[in-house]
C-alpha cells in the first residue's frame, strides 16, 4: 500500500503546474521562442522530421521491402512515428532542462520540475499538431476506423501522462549523472528498431513466434510498445483498441508519474548544489 505521504507529495508535483501556472506559461513560451526564434515556417519544422521520416521509411520498408504486408502502411506508419518523435525529443530534451536552466535554477526559489515539464508541453504542441494531421487522414482513407479515431485523443493524454514521468526522471538523474543524456543519445536508436513502428508482430519470422519469451519480453518489456499500438489500433485497425493494450497505457502512465515524482522529489534539495 503506497503511504499516504508519498502519494501527497507526488500529487503536490504535478499540481504545481496549475499552482504555478503563469510561471509554468512563461517556460513554456520561453522554451517555444527559443525553438522557433529566427525561423520563417516556425512549427512547421516540427513537422518537417516527422514526414520525413515516413517518407524514408515508406519508400524502403513499403517500397523497396517486399516482404511487408500491413495494410494502410502509410497511416500505420505516421501514427508510430508521432509517437516515437514525441517521446524521444522530450526525454532528450528533458534531460538537459534543469542542466541548461542552471542560472535560473540556482539564482530563483521556484518549483523546479516545471522546467522539465514545459520542455515536454513544448513537444506536446507537435504531437497534437501531427496527431490533427493522422486523425484527419485516417477519416479520409481508412472508413472502418472513423468510429475509434477519437478515442486516439484520451489515449495520447495518458501516453503524454507517461512520457511527463520518464521525463522527470531522466531530468533529475541528469543533475546527478551527467551521463544520463549521453546514454539515451545511444539508447534512443536501437529502442527505436525494437519498438513495432516499422514493423507488426505478426510479420515477425515463426522462429521469434516459436521463442515465447523473446515475444513475450519484445511485447511488453518495452514499455513505450503498447502505449503506441493502443493510439494507432484507435486511428488504422478499424477496430478499438486492445484491451491489454490500453489497460498496459493507463497503468504505465500512472507507474511513470508516480516515479518521476518521487525521484524528483528525492534529490529536489539537491539540485541546485549539483549544479
Amino acid at each position: 500500500m503506497v503511504p499516504r505521504g508519498s502519494y501527497t507529495s507526488a500529487m503536490a508535483v504535478y499540481a504545481d503546474v496549475v499552482r504555478y501556472r503563469e510561471l509554468f506559461a512563461n517556460l513554456f513560451r520561453r522554451n517555444f521562442q527559443a525553438k522557433y526564434r529566427g525561423s520563417v515556417l516556425g512549427i512547421v519544422w516540427s513537422l518537417v522530421t516527422p514526414l520525413a521520416l515516413m517518407g524514408v521509411y515508406l519508400v524502403v520498408f513499403g517500397l523497396l521491402w517486399r516482404g511487408n504486408t500491413i495494410p494502410y502502411y502509410p497511416l500505420y506508419l505516421l501514427a508510430g512515428i508521432a509517437c516515437w518523435v514525441f517521446f524521444s525529443t522530450s526525454i532528450q530534451a528533458a534531460s538537459r532542462a534543469l542542466v541548461d536552466s542552471a542560472d535560473l535554477v540556482k539564482k530563483v526559489r521556484f518549483p523546479r520540475q516545471l522546467v522539465a515539464l514545459s520542455v515536454v508541453a513544448t513537444q506536446l504542441v507537435t504531437f497534437g499538431a501531427m496527431l490533427v494531421i493522422v486523425i484527419a487522414l485516417s477519416v479520409a482513407f481508412v472508413p472502418r476506423a472513423r468510429p475509434y479515431v477519437l478515442l486516439s485523443i484520451p489515449l495520447s493524454l495518458l501516453f503524454v501522462c507517461l512520457v511527463a514521468g520518464v521525463a522527470l526522471v531522466v531530468a533529475s538523474l541528469n543533475v546527478l549523472f551527467r551521463d544520463v543524456e549521453h546514454i539515451l543519445d545511444t539508447a534512443l536508436l536501437p529502442w527505436f528498431f525494437l519498438t513495432p513502428i516499422l514493423w507488426s508482430f505478426s510479420e515477425l519470422p515463426e522462429s521469434v513466434h516459436e521463442n515465447q519469451r523473446l515475444l513475450e519480453l519484445l511485447e511488453w518489456g518495452n514499455f513505450v510498445g503498447p502505449p503506441i499500438a493502443a493510439i494507432r489500433d484507435a486511428l488504422w485497425s478499424g477496430g478499438p483498441p486492445s484491451a491489454a493494450d490500453t489497460i498496459y497505457l493507463a497503468v504505465a502512465a500512472a507507474v511513470s508519474l508516480a516515479i518521476g515524482a518521487a525521484v524528483f522529489s528525492r534529490i529536489d534539495d539537491r539540485i541546485a548544489i549539483e549544479l
